[in-house]
């Protein structure tokens, strides 16, 4: 992991060229050229596998968006030879060559050890102060401080992590604030590679709990027999997806290591054909996250039918596991976006980065 270099400090600038101006107005659908569309934020979502940068006007929309494939263990040299400045001014430079003193905050893996600089954990229950309270910053090479925003941990016998996540639960929350008012109790789901589910309480995070549902998906169809006979459908197979999760929700007693071993006797029976069989197996997996979060909730008094939750993430991901929630009773299931986006604007405002502005238009675009 690279250390924060002692380049010297930025020279400020007292207003972005007119060029500029035009460019943040372009972005944003609105022509207007108004004050509101001076850039006054660089938000980063930076993880393992991607980068990707978010500009804000002071109104708090996103009027400018890029990426890139520079995750933090995919970078264009290595850290010690500058690897995070490399990628962090692919992505940036151009905005910063135009207005050198734009405050950047950061959230995700670029906090963690293997990051640019670790941002150490904040224990739970912990809301958008608390993680205010615990920004670390690092100096790039071109003079730019970024703030970077901690993870959060639950410690305990089995201790659980989260990086990057307590951000969208932070915009999630902000946007679904009449859900978790008056101490009510809001469940936020996060589907990906390691799947989270947190118990939101007035914008804190009380606990949460971690699933490996895309990791082992993604292992068991690349590296285990089972993939060997599966074949990309060429439509989603709804009905085999179903299938899957209500053969987790029936049988969790027997355990996901017996219950995935059916998509291969399934299909040797034929009764499950090669191109469902990766929908049956996402099925199953989610079914059996599903049944393991209903009994952890049950441990909170909370149940998936009472507690309609909140999706955060990938749409077409978010809609599967909206459907999966159907056969768990849940009939209502909120969908929102622009999380990540609304998380970094309103930590940065509650950081003194940056103004504040009505939650109304933050994160938009």
């Amino acid at each position: 992991m690279s250390q924060p270099t002692n380049a010297s400090s930025p020279t400020p600038v007292s207003a972005p060229p007119s060029s500029f101006h035009a460019h943040a107005a372009r972005a944003s659908g609105d022509d207007r050229g108004t004050h509101a569309d001076c850039p006054v934020l660089i938000g980063l979502d930076w993880g393992t596998t991607s980068l990707r940068a978010y500009l804000f006007d002071a109104a708090g929309r996103v009027v400018a968006q890029r990426s890139s494939a520079a995750g933090i263990m995919n970078l264009p040299c290595p850290a010690d030879e500058g690897g995070f400045d490399t990628a962090f001014d692919a992505v940036c430079g151009e905005w910063l060559a135009q207005r050198a003193d734009v405050p950047v905050v950061a959230s995700g893996m670029v906090g963690s050890a293997q990051g640019w600089m670790l941002a150490p954990y904040a224990e739970v229950p912990a809301g958008a102060d608390s993680l205010v309270r615990r920004l670390v910053q690092v100096r790039t090479a071109r003079g730019t401080t970024i703030s970077i925003v901690p993870g959060l941990i639950e410690d305990g016998e089995l201790p659980n992590v989260m990086r990057g996540e307590e951000t969208q639960i932070v915009g999630a929350s902000l946007q679904n604030a009449a859900l978790a008012s008056g101490g009510s109790r809001m469940l936020v789901g996060l589907p990906g590679t390691h799947a989270k589910w947190a118990i939101v309480v007035d914008g804190t995070i009380q606990r949460f709990y971690t699933f490996m549902t895309g990791e082992v998906f993604a292992a068991l169809r690349g590296h285990t027999i089972l993939g060997r006979t599966m074949v990309a459908p060429s439509s989603p197979q709804t009905d085999a997806f179903l299938h899957g999760v209500d053969v987790a929700r029936r049988t969790d007693s027997a355990g996901v290591l017996s219950t995935i071993f059916t998509m291969r006797t399934l299909g040797l029976t034929a009764r499950l054909r090669a191109d469902q069989q990766s929908d049956y197996l996402s099925g199953l997996l989610i079914g059996h996250e599903l049944a393991g979060l209903e009994r952890m909730l049950a441990a909170q008094q909370m149940t998936l039918r009472e507690r309609p939750p909140i999706l955060v993430g990938d749409a077409s991901l978010c809609a599967r596991y909206r459907l999966a929630l159907s056969l768990f009773g849940c009939a209502e299931v909120t969908l929102t976006e622009r999380a990540t986006e609304l998380g970094l604007w309103s930590i940065a405002v509650k950081a003194g980065l940056v103004a504040a502005t009505s939650a109304r238009h933050a994160g938009s675009r």
